[in-house]
């Protein structure tokens, strides 16, 4: 007689705990390339933003993306 086991595959403990920790550095990493890209833009003068085409309004814009693309 054959069995099936239809419960579904659950990871151990151990691994859960690294995907947590995984995330967690992922999300730190992240956090720092934000806040080294907004830190740096903000600290250009209007005249070098201006020869990047950069307005000081896309500074928080384009450091989340620089975030989301770490």
């Amino acid at each position: 007689m054959t069995v099936i086991d239809f419960r579904p595959h659950r990871p151990s403990l151990p691994d859960r705990l690294a995907a947590i920790l995984t995330g967690l550095k992922d999300a730190r990493r992240r956090t720092a390339v934000y806040r080294r890209t907004r830190a740096e833009l903000e600290a250009l003068t209007a005249r070098d933003l201006a020869d990047l085409d950069i307005h000081r309004a896309q500074i928080e814009d384009i450091s989340r993306e620089a975030a989301a693309r770490a």
